[in-house]
């Protein structure tokens, strides 16, 4: 039996806060986490490095906070230390799934977690262990989308996953239209223009600047994860 061969060495995977809550109104669900975590270990077994941004809106969700009269930055700090709590729960149930990775945090929490350090990171990925970047970029008004292309470009991921609730991007929002359609693909420039909002600008901005591809994909769909590894048709690419 010839086994396929992955088309990325290493990705950058983008989790939101809100996936890990599954069906509950906040929190972690266990079951939830689980399962992504069995999706993820499904690619590293195949030998890709993976490296994790995590969110915390199921948390904190820090714009929220300040929309009703917290101080921003106060608020965005807030937080960046809701990410470094689901990092905690990821790494922990991946420590239950036989898996090793490794937490990092763009803030300084040394006994909790590994401060931040690139070097050490890729080394982390190079030896087969899954590292996960906690606390966003470590700066206020930045989210963890642009964490997520900025973790990316440092460690030379080859592509940034950003795993959602839906399985790639439309033409419209498919809840309120259903005659909208998905793009398979779809280039940086087509999407700026149409404004399909695939991350925020910053993120966006800094992904085609590096030309370093997005493809958008459901974590919730079963095998999701390795067909968009394995170079197949899941959600929708997009290029420079």
């Amino acid at each position: 039996m010839t086994l396929a061969t992955p088309k990325f060495k290493r990705i950058l995977l983008k989790i939101s806060g809100e996936a890990l809550m599954g069906a509950d109104a906040y929190g972690i669900n266990r079951q939830t986490i689980a399962e992504i975590v069995e999706e993820i270990k499904g690619v590293v077994d195949m030998g890709v490095q993976v490296g994790v941004v995590i969110g915390g809106g199921n948390i904190f969700r820090g714009v929220a906070a300040s929309a009703s009269g917290m101080d921003r930055a106060q608020a965005d700090y807030m937080g960046m230390l809701a990410t470094v709590m689901n990092g905690l729960a990821l790494h922990d149930a991946m420590r239950a799934a036989g898996m090793v990775s490794r937490v990092q945090s763009a803030l300084n929490i040394e006994q909790v977690v590994e401060p931040y350090i690139r070097g050490k990171a890729i080394r982390y990925l190079e030896q087969g262990r899954t590292v996960i970047f906690t606390a966003g970029t470590g700066n206020p008004f930045f989210t963890t989308d642009t964490a997520a292309a900025l973790r990316g470009a440092e460690i030379g991921a080859e592509i940034v996953l950003k795993a959602t609730k839906v399985d790639g991007i439309y033409t419209a929002d498919p809840k309120k239209d259903p005659s909208a359609t998905r793009y398979d693909r779809i280039s940086f420039n087509d999407a700026i223009a149409q404004n399909l909002g695939v991350m925020d600008a910053t993120a966006f901005a800094l992904c085609r600047d590096q030309k370093l591809p997005i493809n958008v994909f459901s974590i919730f769909k079963q095998g999701a994860l390795k067909r968009v590894v394995l170079g197949e048709n899941e959600g929708t690419l997009v290029y420079c």
